[in-house]
């Protein structure tokens, strides 16, 4: 059992306590049966995870991530939705027990619902095992409709956030970095409404000038820290686009037609006149859109992760 790896004793332990359901089922005891009822239940939720891990195969899926949200079309309310994102995005990797750190946060102007400050921007680090392959499909704009907190007259208001997800990386071998291609800034570190929380320079910001490329991180108070910080999130930011880079070839090949990133919609939340939050990539939809927004978000993931997997089989 030593030699196998971690799937595979899970899908043996599994094995086993399903013959001893089998071996309990003919027995009369309402107590065992209640037992059983339980074990059979646990099962169920196991197998269904070790179903979904086996469709996470990426060269970097069994790594942490790192996300970035930052706020769309849509002044003060499209910042409260990029912190309401944020919120559920924290809620989901604690349910899941992924630990997350913020790496670099831009805060807004206003402050919404329940005392939300708003957020431009925010990047933040998933610590665990398999994150970035749960996550990594919630890469896209994120729709909101709602009536804004911030308009005298209750309108209606229609807000937008892109959320990318990247593999955590500490270097990437395909990936050269020349010094004479990074301007590295130096800055310090502030909190909502521009306040300084730190009064030496140990905030960084490096740009990469072929692509253009500009990376931050604020959160550490040593300036060494917040400059490893950086590289690891722009090593993801060129991968990802090297990635991307691959996938529009290969449409161009087959001659399919590549959006407007800006139009890239994955999801809507709506939350008024009605409720619900739908997935345009799967068609799953539910109408308990406060448990959505409160980070219970795997059905959806689930299903994106398993529809893709069929998707690159069928090319």
């Amino acid at each position: 059992m030593a030699d196998l790896s971690e799937e595979a004793e899970e899908a043996c332990r599994i094995c086993k306590d399903l013959d001893t359901v089998k071996d309990f089922k003919a027995v009369e005891d309402k107590d065992i049966e209640k037992e059983m009822a339980g074990r059979i239940e646990k099962l169920e939720k196991d197998v269904g995870k070790q179903e979904t891990k086996a469709f996470l195969s990426g060269k970097y899926d069994k790594g942490s991530a790192v996300i970035e949200i930052s706020s769309g079309a849509g002044g003060v309310d499209a910042q409260d939705w990029t912190a309401m994102l944020f919120r559920m995005y924290e809620r989901y990797c604690s349910n899941k027990g992924f630990e997350t750190k913020v790496i670099n946060c831009s805060y807004g102007e206003g402050v919404g619902p329940e005392g939300r400050i708003g957020i431009k921007s925010v990047s933040f680090e998933v610590k665990g095992r398999y994150a970035y392959g749960f996550l990594k499909k919630e890469s896209g704009i994120h729709r909101l409709v709602r009536q804004s907190p911030f308009s005298a007259k209750d309108l209606r208001h229609t807000s937008f956030a892109s959320v990318q997800v990247m593999p955590e990386i500490e270097k990437e071998d395909e990936i050269e970095l020349k010094p004479e291609d990074l301007r590295i800034d130096v800055f310090r570190s502030s909190g909502p409404g521009g306040q300084n929380v730190n009064k030496r320079e140990t905030a960084v910001r490096i740009t990469h000038l072929p692509t253009g490329i500009a990376v931050a991180s604020q959160s550490e108070r040593l300036q060494g820290t917040n400059k490893e910080n950086a590289m690891r999130i722009l090593y993801s930011k060129l991968y990802l686009m090297k990635e991307e880079e691959k996938k529009e070839e290969l449409k161009k090949i087959k001659g399919g037609q590549v959006s407007a990133s800006w139009g890239n919609q994955i999801r809507s939340y709506v939350l008024h006149p009605y409720k619900m939050v739908k997935d345009l990539r799967t068609q799953i939809e539910t109408s308990d859109a406060e448990s959505v927004l409160d980070g219970n978000i795997n059905r959806f993931i689930e299903s994106e992760i398993k529809l893709n997997d069929i998707s690159k089989r069928s090319d």
